[in-house]
């Protein structure tokens, strides 16, 4: 059992100057053969591994991180937390993560820094405000917080926004989610990691997963760059990597990989108290606790595996902002980066079963996935330990592909970040 985080454990450790404190979670060697092996650590795949361990007591478990822990698109999104999706389908995925988020701290004995601030999502025409007005509607059908501003209101909540937005998107309004904010994306991944390592999950940096040993249409385990393990069940994690494993498994997914690229600036005094986001430019802007402007762009228009983006975009990005915040324009930026996000047709995700039996794959969240990290997990995992999928995420197999029975959240929630 690891050593709980509390004002106790914080004054012992203080008068030993902090040189005492017990390391997060374990670096061990893999072992021959797990009970379910999960591939790749990022927020996703520790969480499945956590609720493997906690809810389904699946302890012999391992997580194959290829680099280190949420190196991946864990680290490198925009942290932005909300519900206020339109279908049915994914309005339930994600209100079941928000309401894990909202004890995930308690849960974990990890603070992961959850700030419900609010996220606000811009219309900036008649059409706009139309589409929100059927969100709004549609959220609150299926029992999730939301409300309609109007231009005064959008003021009201985010004084620093110019409501002209420079002639080229001014602001009739717009939708709100108190419950929405943000979360530390680092202190997600650390916390879900330190938690199943106390739990009995073993937590393998620096191992890639090469491919699959697989026979009578079941898998028997997993090649890495440490050796062959053996597994009953594996899990794929490995968001915009998903398909290229697939293909090792001797499948094809309907996942196209993209990069998508955010960038912060320099830090000022608290200014922006709440999420701020606009589908019209594919432009969403937030303050860290740090000062930082979080600023996140539209995903750039060609396929690749580079966790990097194009300046065409940032720039039609900045310019936006400016526009809508015209007190930011002698800001300057410190850093961008991409993630490789993973979409299918639909805009919707995959949790399911695939066609080899024991293997199972979560991918497809393009540029949703980090604030359904909780509720992800938490139902992979009932689907890994139970080989039937849980009620919520039954819509999101690899059958509705050949049904038919799509479900197509392109735009429905304004930008889908």
């Amino acid at each position: 059992m690891r050593t709980r985080y509390n004002v106790f454990s914080l004054a012992r450790n203080a008068m030993r100057h902090h040189a005492d404190w017990p390391k997060a979670w374990r670096s061990p060697e893999p072992k021959s053969s797990y009970d379910a092996v999960i591939v790749g650590g990022g927020g996703h795949g520790l969480a499945t591994a956590y609720y493997l361990a906690k809810e389904h007591k699946l302890t012999n478990v391992a997580v194959l991180e290829r680099s280190w822990l949420g190196g991946g698109n864990t680290g490198r999104n925009t942290t932005i937390v909300r519900s206020n999706y339109l279908w049915d389908e994914l309005a339930a995925l994600y209100e079941h993560a928000m309401k894990l988020w909202e004890g995930l701290s308690q849960d974990l004995n990890y603070n992961v820094m959850f700030s419900q601030r609010g996220v606000l999502n811009l219309a900036h025409n008649q059409h706009d405000l139309r589409e929100i007005s059927r969100r709004v509607n549609a959220n609150r059908l299926n029992g999730i917080d939301s409300e309609v501003l109007d231009a005064k209101g959008v003021k009201d909540y985010c004084p620093a926004i110019d409501l002209r937005g420079g002639g080229r998107y001014p602001v009739l309004g717009a939708s709100l989610q108190r419950r929405g904010g943000t979360a530390r994306h680092d202190a997600v991944a650390w916390g879900y990691a330190r938690a199943a390592d106390a739990l009995g999950v073993d937590i393998i940096q620096e191992c890639p997963v090469e491919g699959f040993r697989i026979s009578n249409g079941r898998v028997q385990g997993v090649q890495t760059g440490k050796g062959y393990i053996e597994a009953r069940k594996v899990g794929l994690v490995p968001a915009g990597h998903a398909s290229v494993l697939a293909e090792r498994a001797g499948f094809r997914l309907p996942v196209t990989s993209v990069p998508l690229q955010a960038l912060v600036s320099e830090p000022v005094k608290p200014v922006l108290d709440c999420v701020i986001m606009s589908g019209a430019v594919h432009a969403y802007i937030s303050q860290s606790d740090k000062g930082e402007l979080v600023i996140g762009a539209g995903v750039d228009k060609y396929v690749g595996y580079g966790q990097r983006g194009s300046l065409p975009v940032t720039e039609e990005t900045l310019g936006a902002i400016c526009e809508l915040f015209p007190i930011f324009r002698r800001m300057r930026m410190l850093r961008n980066w991409g993630g490789i996000v993973d979409t299918c047709p639909d805009a919707s995700p995959i949790l399911s079963k695939t066609p080899v039996e024991g293997l199972y794959i979560n991918c497809g969240w393009g540029t949703g996935g980090f604030k359904a990290t909780p509720g992800s997990g938490h139902v992979f995992a009932h689907t890994i330990a139970t080989d039937r999928p849980h009620a919520i995420n039954a819509p999101f197999s690899l059958d509705r592909f050949r049904s038919g029975y799509l479900i197509d959240e392109h735009g429905a929630a304004a930008v889908a970040h």
